[in-house]
């Protein structure tokens, strides 16, 4: 009788989380995980900081600012920062180099502070200007309001802050970069230390703007990281790594070039100790770049392809989210499952509703609601418009029915990429002083845009993905303050979302509203005025 052998079996299938971490950088699996609820407050000013590193002078203008307390991710990267290269010390340190950086933050939690600061910092060391600082952003608007900030906070330092955004004609832009266009000037010529920019802008100037050099860069910044690695730009990222690269054997014109920059690099208080050891080693080969790439998002990227085309040196992954583990995986970190952070004085919600329904139930939320400081968020330019004239009808027909005197129109504007810079300027101003009610917008704006009284988001059409249902969200609640984000989900799409969702492990995060057709009863009659009903 023959033997009788067991029949054959799947093995048992790899875990999420294992499937999760296959090619992961070990330094992500290995980030440091921040608390969102950690805070710190600032020292006074005339004792010395020795847990941050500020100096009393950066301190009192924070204060200046309302700024008492430093929130999580600035907590950690500040002092990371500020630490290991000294405000007093050299910037330039090509055999000992620094750690480059990855930020993954909730929206509204102070990236930008958290590298404005440093950059301040560091470079008011500076005695000569060179271009030392270069932060790059998916967007003109951005461009200004990180200009702001910097701006802010560099008072009194005497640094030099330049844009490059296509605000201004190319001509005029190279004008006010650099300071001399003569043709062959070794190691460039510029007339500002910081450059906030947008990718395609900095490619033309590394293009067509003579004596527009990146040689002597310390800071790339890159906010808004995962939009920009996935957009070409005329592959802007290859060619700035490229002219980053310190030459490899200078000659003597560059071995004089490294000289000036050594004496101008440092502390005059400082000269006399390092510059004899730092000369010497700068006219030798140069080992490394010193320049220390930033990379700040709130959904950063874990694409193993990307992070290493991004020639990371001996990166330090933060996290800001809570220190918990994945359900079924005791040993592996949350974050390895690419769940999104989000801020913890927001609430969420979503309505299900028939498609014939929605705007109904956008002006329900307005009215019943008050649903204004709003940003609405729809999925092309032609709707914004199409919702802004829905809304501007109903308000007449809303008021009329009332005493004019007695009640007040709704005011909303749209703000899309088919509006003009200056036009986009001038509504969101008017926006922030409350002239206008509700800003109804494309994705143009659900990134980075910090405006302080935006107390609601409504997605009038549901985002298409996580990454963009986290930066719209990420408008409001910003800073500690309290928001709602409110998602219009027509029947067909509510299987996707809800999925959506529970693949990020968020679905119960997003509280279900009904609204029946009797809560809306009150307002058919406005609508139907115009035969749209």
């Amino acid at each position: 009788m023959l033997p009788s052998f067991p029949l054959p079996t799947l093995p048992d299938a790899p875990s999420k989380a294992d499937l999760a971490m296959q090619g992961l950088d070990d330094a992500l699996v290995e980030a440091e995980l921040i608390s969102p609820s950690q805070v710190l407050q600032l020292p006074p000013d005339e004792e010395e900081d020795t847990s941050i590193g500020l100096s009393s002078k950066m301190r009192r203008c924070l204060k200046e600012l309302g700024i008492q307390e430093l929130f999580a991710v600035q907590t950690r990267l500040l002092p990371f920062l500020l630490g290991k290269s000294g405000r007093h010390g050299s910037l330039y340190m090509p055999y000992n180099p620094p750690r480059d950086v990855c930020v993954s933050a909730p929206t509204g939690s102070g990236k930008t502070l958290a590298y404005a600061i440093p950059i301040v910092e560091l470079l008011s060391t500076r005695v000569i200007t060179r271009l030392r600082a270069l932060i790059i952003l998916p967007t003109r608007d951005l461009v200004s309001q990180v200009r702001e900030t910097l701006e802010a906070v560099s008072k009194g330092r005497g640094l030099k802050i330049g844009i490059a955004s296509g605000q201004h004609s190319f001509s005029h832009e190279q004008s006010l970069l650099i300071a001399n266009q003569s043709p062959n000037i070794h190691g460039g010529s510029s007339k500002v230390d910081i450059l906030i920019c947008t990718p395609g802008r900095l490619m033309d100037h590394l293009n067509a703007t003579p004596n527009f050099s990146l040689q002597h860069l310390r800071f790339l910044v890159i906010d808004e990281a995962d939009r920009l690695l996935a957009q070409s730009f005329q592959d802007w990222l290859t060619h700035i790594l490229a002219v980053i690269r310190p030459p490899r054997q200078p000659n003597n014109n560059q071995g004089e070039t490294a000289k000036l920059t050594i004496i101008d690099s440092v502390s005059p208080a400082y000269t006399h100790t390092l510059v004899d050891e730092t000369i010497s080693t700068l006219t030798g080969e140069r080992k490394e770049s010193s320049c220390q790439k930033l990379l700040f998002s709130a959904t950063l990227t874990r694409d193993p392809g990307k992070i290493a085309g991004l020639e990371l040196r001996h990166p330090k992954y933060f996290v800001v989210q809570e220190r918990k583990l994945t359900a079924g995986e005791p040993d592996v970190p949350e974050l390895v499952m690419e769940k999104f952070t989000m801020p913890t004085t927001l609430k969420e919600h979503m309505i299900i509703c028939e498609s014939s329904l929605k705007p109904l139930i956008f002006f329900y939320l307005i009215h019943v609601h008050s649903v204004t400081n709003a940003l609405v968020f729809t999925k092309s330019a032609e709707s914004t418009l199409r919702l802004v004239h829905l809304l501007s009808y109903f308000e007449d027909s809303l008021v009329a029915a009332a005493n004019p005197n007695a009640k007040q129109k709704v005011i909303a504007r749209a703000y899309s990429s088919d509006l003009p810079i200056i036009e986009r300027r001038a509504i969101l101003e008017k926006f922030k002083t409350q002239q206008i009610n509700i800003l109804i917008c494309s994705d143009l704006i659900s990134r980075g845009i910090d405006i302080d009284h935006v107390s609601h988001v409504v997605s009038y059409d549901t985002a298409i993905d996580m990454r963009k249902y986290v930066h719209r969200a990420g408008r409001t609640a910003r800073a500690g303050r309290s928001g709602n984000t409110w998602t219009l989900v027509e029947e067909q799409e509510a299987r996707y979302f809800k999925q959506m969702l529970r693949e990020s492990d968020h679905l119960d995060k997003v509280k279900r509203l009904k609204v029946t057709e009797k809560d809306i009863a009150p307002l058919v009659s406005h609508y139907e005025v115009y035969g749209i009903f």
